[in-house]
């Protein structure tokens, strides 16, 4: 075996070695390029409340987020980000005396919400997730409040006679503002 042919074996070899390093780092740090989710709580709270933050990716069947924080009066906290992938976010606010649980509120993320930002109040947790489409561009709010929470558990009794449509034209009229919360409590109260 001459020279040459060994030093082209030994580039060959090399070559085909970095192309598997760059393969394996690139699916090692895969999961860091894939973008965040800034979460911001702020507290109109007048006195201090506890906040727990969990995240659990559905598809991997793996909690993939817990954080814990107090929350005084006028304080803004912001928590590390959230992983922007598609994954159900807890919020649980305790009372600052007795801990036990105030307010439970669940929202949904994807890879195209921008933002999750939290209000406390010292009786009610409203949380309100920004969405972009794939451009960045915002495109849609989503909040979460104490009057959504039970429009949606009121839905979920309606009687049998009542048809799936008119239970979306409910569902969309009270997500308009205070105006169509109204709407709906008449309509549970005349079946």
């Amino acid at each position: 075996m001459n020279r040459r042919t060994a030093l082209r074996s030994a580039g060959v070899l090399a070559t085909v070695g970095l192309a598997g390093c760059v393969d394996a780092v690139e699916e090692h740090f895969q999961g860091s390029f894939q973008g965040i989710i800034p979460i911001e709580i702020h507290s109109e709270a007048e006195r201090s409340h506890n906040i727990e933050i969990e995240a659990y990716d559905q598809q991997a069947g793996r909690q993939t987020y817990d954080q814990s924080y107090t929350v005084t009066p006028d304080q803004t906290v912001s928590p590390p980000h959230l992983e922007a992938t598609t994954q159900s976010v807890r919020f649980v606010r305790y009372d600052g005396t007795d801990e036990e649980q105030a307010d439970v509120r669940e929202v949904s993320v994807t890879p195209e919400t921008m933002l999750v930002s939290v209000r406390i109040h010292d009786d009610d947790l409203v949380i309100e997730v920004q969405r972009g489409d794939s451009d960045g561009e915002p495109t849609e709010n989503e909040t979460i409040d104490n009057e959504t929470a039970g429009e949606l558990e009121d839905e979920s009794e309606l009687p049998d006679n009542q048809t799936e449509s008119d239970s979306d034209t409910n569902s969309d009229s009270g997500s308009d503002a205070n105006s169509g919360s109204d709407t709906s409590s008449d309509s549970d109260s005349d079946s």
